[in-house]
């Protein structure tokens, strides 16, 4: 058994550990799993779990738990006030119970569900400001029964997730409102041109879909989303004698129309926190083959989601009504993609929407 000084200093390293880990990333998910990770390693217990409260229903659900068996608790809500961690957010207060068992306000469902069984546990508010927005619990002591000073370790470590949550909330709305202004400005552009509304929703859904298909990274798709939202940014500049005009270009308009990447980067450009985003907008019309706009790129030299927005953009310019033509089924557009892969477009790229599409169930005589 831990002597007290070194149960105490186990505990600052967790806590440190913790506080690294929020200074290090924004990512919810990451910072939820390490705090259970962490708050049961700080009270050597079997398993942990953190709740959190619904907003619009005040409901408590199981956002994160350990384990295969965690997994099952995550189909489980408890109602306001309901369980041992109902009780803790209601009140506010911490808990140690070590004989959950024989306690009126257990919730048997969640061991019924998990097949586990809990003996003891502690139960600390999840706390930011003054208001309490979740629980976090450990369960199962290693080595004998819970005590204040690991009630007290898990307080302190429940103010950390606290400010985690709080911090990689806020963040994320941050975000979503930035993807929303981005998607508003898109949209507003798309208005000029009647033939080609839904295209960047379109556009953007196919890119992801081949980039999830192809293993990008969560940044690289964050990037992906963001070029393929801003793809056509640069058709602000393009007179409407040009967009909206109901034959095929000619050579000179054509030329005019293809300036739209070269003006998309520009205005990005200005930008410092898109500057990954803009080697996608300014290569989607490029070729694998090198006689793309406007910077002739040819096969890898093609940035990464340029080569993957090129694939998305074509196939939707294909399927979609345009003054000039009908649409084509998926399926000849598809051909078309397979017929110009290693020479227009990059053959992997292709395949893994090809693959998509298949695994999606595209009608391909539609």
């Amino acid at each position: 058994m831990s002597s007290p000084l070194e149960k105490k200093f186990k505990q600052l390293v967790t806590l440190m550990d913790l506080s690294t880990l929020i200074n290090s990333t924004l990512d919810t998910r990451e910072i939820r799993k390490r705090a259970i990770e962490a708050a049961t390693r700080l009270a050597n217990s079997e398993t942990g779990s953190l709740l959190l409260v619904d907003a619009e229903t005040g409901d408590l659900f199981f956002e994160v738990a350990l384990g295969e068996k965690g997994e099952r608790l995550k189909e489980i809500r408890l109602a306001k006030g309901e369980g041992i961690a109902g009780w803790v957010v209601e009140t506010g207060e911490s808990l140690i119970v070590n004989d959950v068992q024989s306690d009126p306000r257990f919730f048997k469902m969640a061991d019924k569900k998990s097949s586990f069984q809990t003996k003891n546990m502690i139960c600390v508010p999840v706390k930011t400001k003054d208001r309490v927005i979740g629980a976090l619990q450990v369960i199962n002591k290693r080595e004998s029964p819970f005590d204040e000073e690991d009630k007290e370790g898990l307080f302190a470590l429940a103010n950390q997730v606290a400010i985690a949550v709080e911090n990689a909330n806020l963040y994320q709305e941050l975000k979503e409102a930035f993807y929303g202004t981005a998607q508003a400005l898109a949209e507003t552009i798309e208005q000029r041109d009647p033939y080609t509304g839904g295209h960047t929703q379109r556009v953007m859904n196919y890119s992801l879909a081949i980039g999830r298909m192809m293993g990008l990274t969560e940044n690289e798709v964050e990037r992906l989303k963001l070029a393929a939202i801003l793809h056509d940014i640069g058709k602000i500049g393009v007179r409407d004698n040009i967009l909206l005009k109901n034959e095929r270009l000619d050579k000179e308009e054509t030329l005019m129309m293809n300036q739209h990447t070269e003006y998309g980067s520009r205005i990005l450009g200005h930008v410092k926190q898109l500057r990954d985003v803009v080697p996608g907008v300014r290569g989607h019309h490029e070729k694998f083959d090198g006689t793309g706009y406007p910077d002739r790129l040819k096969g890898p030299d093609i940035p990464f989601i340029a080569r993957i927005i090129a694939v998305a953009d074509t196939f939707d310019a294909m399927t979609t009504d345009r003054p000039y033509r009908k649409a084509l089924s998926t399926q000849t557009a598809i051909d078309e993609l397979r017929k110009f892969s290693g020479i227009q477009f990059d053959g992997d790229v292709v395949e893994s929407f090809i693959r998509f599409c298949n695994e999606k169930g595209e009608d391909n005589d539609t």
